[in-house]
């Protein structure tokens, strides 16, 4: 049977005053897999993560979730139809422990996020799920440590878990091994493996070997452009894949 396409985009086109950043992008992801978008520095990939949450508005083109047309809908509509982004850098509140982040993003879906004047008590009940997370990413001995105090890699699966929190159908994760040493990486792949798990993950990253373990699919881009898309073993055997990551033809 034909997989089912969670996320289309048709001809998608971004311009910053004349310079095309994003340049008829078409890319279609399957429900249910880890889909990577690969590229050089500048070939456009963190735009297209910002035109898919509406952080940035299309010059052209088209986005469609699930069949619906969401090219011109607000961030947080996005966000709330089940598109879910991290970013390159760690985003978690420095001076609140894990379990605290957590709890704040599970606090988003019911409007309290800024409630701050309200009894800790009233938020008790988001305790559980907020230890469930944790632990889905190997966080539970850490549920009371200051999150400036993690290592960087346990703050990267902090991030993930208050991702995880708005329980998103489509999960864009935008370089989640950036900076981080081999022994991260291997955690964080394994930790990605484990919460793709029944969701669909659209995966920007620098780490080719990460690709490599994790993809599905690999969309590769350059100068604003789809180059190849394939298999990972299909797009490193291709010259023009190759050309542009080393500057000249095998």
């Amino acid at each position: 049977m034909p997989e089912e396409t969670i996320l289309e985009t048709r001809d998608l086109v971004k311009e910053f005053a004349g310079f095309v950043a994003v340049n008829g992008v078409s890319l279609r992801v399957a429900r249910g897999s880890i889909h990577a978008v690969i590229g050089p520095n500048g070939a456009g990939k963190t735009t297209v993560f910002n035109l898919l949450t509406r952080f940035l508005p299309a010059t052209r083109g088209a986005i469609l979730f699930k069949g619906d047309d969401v090219t011109h809908a607000r961030p947080a509509d996005v966000a709330r139809r089940g598109i879910v982004r991290s970013f390159q850098m760690s985003a978690v509140f420095p001076a609140l422990t894990a379990l605290e982040n957590v709890r704040v993003a599970l606090q988003r879906p019911l409007g309290t996020s800024f409630h701050f004047w309200r009894s800790e008590r009233t938020l008790d009940a988001l305790d559980a799920r907020a230890v469930e997370l944790l632990a889905a990413v190997g966080l539970e001995r850490d549920r009371d440590t200051v999150a400036v105090e993690l290592p960087y890699g346990r703050k990267r699966a902090l991030e993930l878990a208050t991702t995880l929190a708005l329980d998103p159908e489509l999960l864009l994760l935008d370089e989640p091994t950036q900076g981080m040493g081999h022994e991260d990486v291997g955690r964080v792949v394994a930790l990605i493996r484990r919460v793709a798990e029944g969701r669909t993950v659209l995966l920007v990253e620098h780490n080719l070997s990460v690709v490599q373990d994790l993809a599905r699919r690999v969309t590769v881009l350059a100068r604003g452009a789809v180059l190849a898309e394939g298999s990972y073993a299909e797009v490193s055997r291709d010259p023009s894949v190759l050309e542009a990551y080393l500057g000249a033809t095998p």
